[in-house]
């Protein structure tokens, strides 16, 4: 039975215009949104956390690590009441949005980037800076050193970041109301489908939002694998070279 209903399943994924292919759509989109989005926020905090010493730095540390575990419909709720039509930003009008979900998504996986990205720069940061100091490199390439030292944790963490965004569900229903061809997910579509008692077709589209997931982490990781480093080890050449020149 469940054989069947995965068939059916793929078959109506790969089939345009279908309503489980706007589906897996949507969720692509608003996964890849969020993780972009919280990417660009919480790396480059991370790294200025990771980096630096300033006061307070263990009690932001300590925000950090109570952050990242904000439960998922807390974070939806905080988002619901912002974006509502009684709160600071309900006259734009986004709750039930796209738009929405995705301003959820990234209160809810941002702390998490910050915070393991503070935690992988901090570990490296010292050996990286004495190294860089023996050398006479700039700040700007030993920041850029200290970048390739930690490309794969870096890498590692926009994994988790889009592997969070694409299994949420508690946020994403809170200000996404799963709307039909509008706002419903692969993740809300699983528990309406679970609350009807269609229990073998739930089955079949959760192992269809694992396929999509190693699907997209696949591309990923060999783009990353094929390019990320070349580029980075260009980088790092040129500095070096630019530097020794300079020198001689």
């Amino acid at each position: 039975m469940i054989m069947n209903e995965l068939i059916q399943a793929f078959s109506l994924v790969l089939t345009p215009g279908s309503e489980l292919s706007q589906i897996v759509l949507l969720t692509l989109r608003m996964s890849v949104f969020s993780t972009v989005i919280s990417t660009a926020i919480g790396v480059p905090l991370g790294v200025c956390i990771g980096l630096y010493r300033f006061p307070g730095k263990r009690l932001v540390m300590r925000i950090l690590n109570t952050l990242m575990g904000l439960p998922p419909v807390l974070a939806g709720l905080i988002v619901f009441f912002i974006l509502s039509r009684s709160g600071p930003l309900g006259t734009l009008k986004l709750l039930y949005s796209l738009t929405a979900m995705v301003i959820a998504q990234v209160v809810l996986i941002t702390p998490i980037v910050c915070g393991l990205s503070a935690t992988a720069i901090s570990g490296v940061a010292p050996l990286v800076h004495e190294t860089a100091h023996g050398m006479g490199l700039s700040r700007h390439h030993e920041l850029l050193c200290l970048l390739y030292e930690c490309r794969s944790q870096l890498f590692s963490i926009l994994f988790v970041a889009f592997g969070r965004s694409i299994g949420e569900v508690g946020a994403v229903m809170l200000v996404g109301g799963n709307v039909q061809y509008k706002t419903r997910v692969m993740t809300t579509a699983i528990m309406l489908e679970t609350n009807m008692g269609h229990f073998e077709y739930a089955v079949a589209l959760g192992i269809v939002l694992l396929v999509v997931s190693f699907v997209v982490n696949s591309v990923a990781l060999t783009l990353q694998e094929r390019t990320g480093t070349t580029k980075v080890q260009g980088a790092w050449s040129t500095s070096r070279g630019g530097k020794l020149g300079g020198k001689a």
